[in-house]
């Protein structure tokens, strides 16, 4: 028997096992809404994995998406660090976290403090992020 496929989220159950994604951010790609600022941030994440320009869309605040969502598909994601996941009110939150990817045979880091707010439908949205200390 094959083991379901870990969710690219990194998001771990709590025995410290890591969450298969059918039961972590597939019901969200899939058009459930997220509970919270992280677990949308994790689910945009493993869109940005799989390719799923329409979730990344359907899920960035209309005033602030680019009119080109869809990922490098030369961009290899490796994994996910949520740093901290902080509520600054009922309907705006901040998520920073450090994604680590591969791209043309080189290694990086995306150390990024997202800002989410909620929609009048109590749907999360991605607004923008900022890189701490100089960069991204």
């Amino acid at each position: 028997m094959t083991a379901p496929a870990a969710c690219p989220c990194g998001r771990t159950d709590a025995r410290g096992r890591p969450r298969a994604l059918a039961q972590c951010c597939a019901p969200y790609l899939a058009g459930q809404p997220a509970p919270d600022a992280e677990s949308l941030m994790r689910s945009r994440y493993t869109a940005y994995v799989l390719g799923d320009a329409g979730y990344l869309r359907a899920t960035w605040d209309p005033a602030t998406c680019p009119a080109d969502v869809m990922p490098d598909p030369a961009t290899k994601w490796l994994g996910l660090e949520v740093r901290e996941h902080r509520a600054l009110d009922a309907d705006h939150a901040e998520v920073e976290f450090v994604a680590r990817y591969r791209m043309q045979g080189r290694g990086g880091r995306l150390h990024e403090r997202s800002r989410f707010r909620r929609a009048a439908q109590g749907r999360w949205l991605y607004v923008d992020g900022a890189f701490p200390q100089g960069g991204p």
